[in-house]
């Protein structure tokens, strides 16, 4: 076995983690958007962004195992969960601790969305967008293949989109303006 396969683990991991997650901030976007308006919306495009969410918890805790689990850089528990504990970039690997915490937040409320008032779900989830800025400067910054030109390519494409959707989702009318700007000018009177 090769002495590296846990690096390679914990690499190839975070990168999913954090591709995958691009894609789950990307489909929520475009389901409330305009840009799907007039589509219907079966329940399985909800359920596709919610299971690109538990994709994204998974790879990364397959990514935290494979950190534990490589010799090279010691992570212990508190390198992995308490922000600025670890001796190898303290400041990089801190933002992906941060994300770690909103990422768990986001899922948990997601999945008890139906148990939770409706503005505080909405407020965690909001949080993914945090989320998404700390996962990124995360891997730019203390991942070690932040100068591979695949890896920058799909770092730049995934941000780009994930700021081209939320400008179309911040500037878009909201679904009331909307609809109140459809009825005719007699219903308003």
């Amino acid at each position: 076995m090769n002495e590296q396969l846990w690096w390679y683990v914990a690499r190839s991991s975070g990168i999913v983690a954090w591709g995958v997650l691009t894609l789950a901030m990307t489909w929520g976007l475009l389901l409330r958007t305009k840009l799907l308006a007039g589509r219907p919306t079966p329940k399985w495009l909800l359920d596709l962004h919610r299971f690109l969410g538990g994709l994204a918890v998974t790879f990364t805790l397959v990514h935290l195992v494979g950190l534990v689990a490589d010799g090279y850089v010691h992570f212990g528990p508190a390198e992995l969960l308490v922000p600025l504990a670890s001796a190898w970039r303290p400041g990089p690997v801190a933002l992906g601790v941060v994300a770690f915490y909103l990422l768990m937040a986001v899922e948990a409320t997601s999945l008890l969305m139906r148990h939770l008032p409706r503005r505080w779900w909405r407020a965690v989830h909001l949080g993914s967008f945090g989320l998404f800025v700390l996962a990124t400067l995360h891997g730019v910054t203390a991942g070690s293949d932040a100068r591979n030109m695949a890896f920058v390519g799909a770092v730049n494409v995934g941000v780009a989109l994930v700021m081209f959707l939320t400008l179309v989702r911040v500037l878009a009318p909201s679904r009331a303006a909307a609809a109140a700007a459809r009825r005719p000018a007699a219903a308003k009177a």
